[in-house]
């Protein structure tokens, strides 16, 4: 197996990443790494493990010059680590993680590839004075991603999904409990009664607004958050996807009062940002329609099979359908 470095995503085919990420999630594929290899506080390059000319494992490997977003920095995720440069190995954002590895190699040339993959993180961790984390790695790759590490993995958080049975909504709610099916269309009948006009939009036509929907939604939970900055990085994302993002939104008049955006990937509705206009809102059943229901509806659609909503809230998640599993963080050895 050969290993190589390239600092461009561009410079490997599309098809050929996205063979390796298609079960590691939206976070890994090649259209998402492309949108972020931008950003300036971080330089990124790419492991490849070629195999016969074949391209068996990956791994973006970002040199973090600066963290703005505090759930990845290392020292203020686990207690005792004093403040170090950091080498992050996998996706930087989104909150799910996992090294890229062929779904036909053998346990042995698994493993093998795999070691490339964590020597490479090791290496360039080494050569730019940093400590190598994988953060929030899937349960799936976590044990044997911390055995070739030689590390013991350290749980971060929960990773929630809602499985999606049969092909409509009335499936969804049928595998659900009685009192959760009748809750449910009760906050659906909210919703309508509450004379939203209901809009789908694409990114580039919101975005702006949607950044100060998400500014206040940021806010709200302590984290307070520029507008302006929240709308940049929104019309960032809207051109670096390719205006792929679905957004759901809830207007009264010329105001959108609610919005959600999601993206479509691998058979999988991944929610990614939502925010909400708190002065206008009729009721707290807007926030379950736009995170839930709409998406859940929209999947249904166009033929997914789960909605992916990521980490915190797990409570509110599981009790409308969603299965949770950890987040681990593995230092990189």
């Amino acid at each position: 197996m050969i290993l190589t470095l390239v600092t461009d995503i561009g410079d490997v085919p599309a098809a050929r990443w996205d063979t390796l990420s298609a079960q590691a999630g939206l976070y890994l594929s090649h259209r998402w790494l492309a949108a972020q290899q931008q950003d300036p506080t971080a330089r990124v390059h790419y492991a490849l493990v070629h195999d016969d000319g074949h391209l068996v494992a990956a791994a973006p490997l970002y040199v973090v010059d600066t963290e703005p977003n505090d759930l990845y920095r290392v020292h203020e995720l686990l207690p005792g680590r004093a403040p170090a440069r950091t080498l992050l190995a996998g996706a930087r954002r989104g909150y799910l993680n996992a090294p890229l590895l062929h779904p036909l190699l053998t346990p042995a040339r698994r493993r093998e590839a795999l070691d490339r993959l964590v020597t490479a993180a090791g290496t360039l961790a080494a050569a730019e004075n940093a400590v190598p984390w994988w953060l929030y790695v899937s349960d799936e790759a976590a044990a044997e991603l911390a055995d070739a590490c030689g590390t013991k993995p350290v749980q971060l958080n929960q990773d929630a999904r809602i499985p999606l049975p049969g092909t409509t909504f009335d499936d969804y709610l049928a595998a659900l409990p009685s009192k959760r099916r009748v809750t449910i269309r009760r906050e659906r009948r909210a919703f309508a009664e509450a004379g939203y006009e209901r809009r789908t939009l694409r990114l580039s036509e919101c975005a702006d607004t949607a950044g100060a929907l998400a500014a206040q939604l940021q806010a709200r939970h302590g984290h307070p958050a520029d507008p302006a900055v929240m709308a940049a990085i929104l019309r960032d994302q809207a051109e670096g996807m390719a205006d792929s993002g679905t957004v759901h939104a809830a207007f009264t008049g010329r105001h959108m009062v609610a919005f959600s955006l999601a993206y479509h990937h691998a058979g999988t509705v991944w929610l990614r940002s939502t925010g909400y206009d708190y002065a206008r809102l009729r009721g707290a059943h807007e926030y379950f329609n736009l995170v839930y229901y709409l998406p859940i509806e929209d999947a249904y659609a166009h033929g997914a099979t789960a909605l992916h909503l990521g980490m915190e809230s797990l409570r509110a998640k599981v009790l409308r359908g969603a299965t949770a599993s950890p987040l681990w963080a593995v230092e990189g050895g």
